[in-house]
């Protein structure tokens, strides 16, 4: 670092003293204000900011006007998230590409839909002309999904009609979206893995006729090789992910923007912003760090009482990354069980013997039960905490090889079927920009000249 830059630091850093307690507010003026912090009522309930016809998660029912914990359900379009993709497993086929149908057009496709829709996307999938170069290539960064945004953003600039909110011109940039974003993931990795870790730079074209998760996998791998079992899990790991409801952080954010009349892609890298944070989706990354760290710290991991020490020593944020937060457990929503998670946990005990990684698997597993028990205890909760997703998804992608740096960006490939869906909603039901109060507290002061004001 260079005397300029740690001047410039230290400048800040002054400048933040006098800041800090500018920023700070007494917690009981959100008490005093009934501020919904979060959007969530006192009861941890979420604030009904608005309908959908396309996403619903359950995890509790009301009774006397008290949650009552109950098996966690998610249902695209009102179908039950779980037969969807049991259905494909038993019949070993794949299904990303049907619910994506299912959540943009609100019904299931006939055989005959289904294949112009896949048709449309391998056709749509390859990037413009020029596109990767000028966009990818030129301005690597340590972060894929920053790169995804900007590059989300970029498409802007190739779009000959892209302001046209009409249903028609948005489905058409949502599908595009579906079908090019899987190849900007994975040129973006390669770009990085090149430019920032100095290693090889791969680049392959998606081919027609293949699913979302077959051409992911060929896209991103030097020999453009993998499994069908491994595409097949992939693919499953999409149908999981693709909606959650117009609630959760990342469509309410795409939701927010569409409902200014922005264009789509402003939308999606909005809700590709939000999607990135540990709190959201950048949790399955998160995971995986604290996973590591466990193993590494805890002499005998697989040790009950040596296990819950570490555990505690992150909730008291002595341990992992500062936060206090055991990544994986708890939810908005699910008390029970997260939906989600079964099914991973399910299937990921199979791969996980034929790969060798039983073992990490019961470590995950017991993470999750003394876990679950440590923040119940700590947060004084009377209601059950679960595993979400995010506690077996990281370990999942890891058992099919791919890098922790894309776990998020699989994330967006998956849910961007829900925030298109979602941003078209807002857009034909709703006719006011999305604008909630913000109580102020600092009011009348005088104007002090700058003169008057000391050194």
């Amino acid at each position: 670092m260079n005397y300029v830059e740690l001047d410039l630091r230290n400048a800040i850093d002054e400048l933040c003293k006098h800041a800090r307690e500018e920023y700070t507010i007494p917690a009981e003026l959100f008490l005093d204000q009934n501020v919904k912090r979060g959007l969530r009522n006192s009861d941890g309930t979420g604030v009904v900011a608005g309908i959908t016809r396309i996403g619903s998660v359950q995890g509790y029912y009301m009774e006397d006007g008290a949650r009552v914990p109950t098996d966690g359900r998610l249902y695209y379009r009102g179908i039950n998230m779980s037969e969807i993709v049991k259905s494909h497993r038993q019949k070993d086929t794949f299904g990303f590409e049907e619910v994506a149908y299912l959540l943009l057009f609100g019904k299931l496709p006939t055989k005959a839909q289904l294949a112009v829709f896949q048709e449309v996307l391998s056709q749509t999938s390859r990037l413009p002309g020029g596109f990767f170069e000028d966009v990818i290539l030129r301005a690597p960064s340590s972060s894929v999904m920053n790169m995804l945004a900007r590059s989300v953003l970029g498409l802007y600039a190739y779009d000959k009609n892209p302001d046209d909110t009409s249903l028609e011109n948005v489905m058409r940039q949502s599908i595009e979206l579906l079908a090019r974003v899987p190849v900007i993931v994975a040129n973006a990795y390669s770009v990085k893995r090149h430019n920032i870790d100095g290693k090889s730079m791969y680049i392959h074209n998606p081919k027609g006729g293949l699913s979302t998760a077959q051409n992911f996998l060929r896209v991103l791998r030097r020999d453009k090789c993998y499994t069908d079992e491994e595409a097949k899990l992939l693919d499953m790991m999409l149908m999981l992910h693709a909606e959650h409801g117009g609630g959760n952080n990342s469509a309410f954010a795409c939701r927010v923007v569409s409902s200014t009349g922005a264009d789509t892609y402003s939308a999606i890298s909005a809700a590709i912003g939000s999607l990135k944070g540990p709190l959201h989706g950048g949790a399955n990354k998160k995971v995986m760090e604290m996973f590591e760290g466990v193993k590494a710290n805890v002499k005998d991991p697989w040790n009950d009482d040596q296990l819950r020490c570490y555990l505690q020593k992150i909730l008291r944020g002595e341990a992992g990354d500062g936060s206090g937060v055991i990544y994986g457990l708890g939810h908005a929503v699910y008390t029970v069980s997260d939906p989600r998670a079964v099914i991973v946990k399910e299937y990921a005990r199979t791969l996980a013997q034929k790969n060798g990684m039983l073992a990490d698997l019961e470590l995950m597993e017991g993470i999750e039960r003394i876990g679950s028990e440590l923040v119940m205890e700590s947060r004084r909760r009377s209601l059950p905490v679960c595993a979400n997703v995010d506690m077996y998804s990281g370990l999942v992608y890891q058992m099919l090889q791919i890098p922790q740096e894309l776990f998020t960006p699989l994330f967006v490939i998956a849910r961007l079927t829900g925030w298109c869906a979602h941003r078209i909603e807002e857009l034909t039901t709703a006719s006011r920009i999305i604008r909630p109060a913000y109580r102020a507290v600092e009011r009348n002061l005088p104007y002090v000249p700058l003169e008057e004001r000391g050194a």
